[in-house]
């Protein structure tokens, strides 16, 4: 077993006979099918389409543990007993709990079932995990994963933005969830602009612009060395134009996780 790293996350449980159909109800990903031993992405959007938190999902008891950025963790848990109204469940921020994250398998853990992202466990007894988060940053940022606090603020981007469709965050032939119309509109009319790509640069900075021409097409929003994340306009983008930011030219590529890609004009 490889080193375990605390995350800043936090983990909330909501079990009982009626947890699997409200979360099914509610979240963007499908809970109809078993989790197994994997953690699912998935998010809860305002009625308008947008991320108002990001997390994992995995099996717990008689119930389910979801991984939830720890600055959103009241916001998350409020709304979740407004959605409950009578369902037979409860739900309680287990504030016993840290997150952990290794690249390698955890005993007791969970993979984590977007690609490369290592696994993760939730316990209590963590004298021995490292606080140094930049191994976990380095390969979600090797691997283009965004994350809410990192890469954007809540109720700022669909889930296509980040890439959610892509890596089964979002279920289109489910039944409603809560956003859900908007984000099927999208889906189906193919109108998603903004996406993930990765970047190289040697002088990359967090919150520069991807410029062509002076004109903005996207921006740097989270950073490891000479690599990082950008959110682009992919109809701004085409294949053999020369980008820079921060004053040097950088390149841009397309996550090996996605269907989606640059212009060709």
């Amino acid at each position: 077993m490889g080193k375990i790293v605390k995350l800043d996350r936090c983990v909330v449980q909501i079990s009982g006979p009626d947890a699997q159909k409200l979360l099914h109800d509610t979240l963007t990903c499908n809970l109809s099918t078993p989790l197994g031993d994997q953690a699912r992405w998935f998010a809860l959007l305002a009625p308008q389409g947008k991320v108002l938190v990001e997390g994992l999902i995995s099996n717990f008891d008689e119930g389910y543990l979801l991984d939830v950025p720890t600055s959103e963790l009241e916001n998350f848990s409020k709304r979740m007993r407004l959605y409950k109204m009578r369902a037979d469940l409860s739900i309680t921020p287990r504030e016993d709990l840290s997150v952990g994250w290794s690249s390698d398998p955890i005993d007791g853990g969970v993979q984590d079932a977007r690609p490369e992202m290592g696994y993760r466990t939730y316990a209590n007894a963590f004298t021995d995990w490292d606080e140094d988060t930049a191994s976990y940053h380095k390969e979600r940022i090797t691997q283009s994963i965004m994350e809410m606090g990192a890469d954007f603020a809540p109720n700022s981007v669909f889930p296509h933005d980040i890439g959610m469709d892509q890596l089964a965050g979002v279920d289109f032939k489910k039944g409603c969830y809560i956003g859900q119309e908007v984000v099927s509109r999208m889906q189906h009319r193919g109108t998603a602009r903004k996406r993930p790509v990765c970047v190289v640069g040697a002088t990359l900075a967090i919150g520069e612009p991807i410029l062509n021409a002076d004109k903005s097409v996207g921006t740097v929003t989270s950073l490891s060395h000479d690599k990082g994340i950008a959110l682009v306009r992919l109809d701004k983008v085409e294949e053999a134009k020369d980008y820079t930011s921060n004053g040097d030219a950088v390149q841009l590529a397309i996550p090996h996780w996605a269907s989606y890609g640059f212009s060709d004009s």
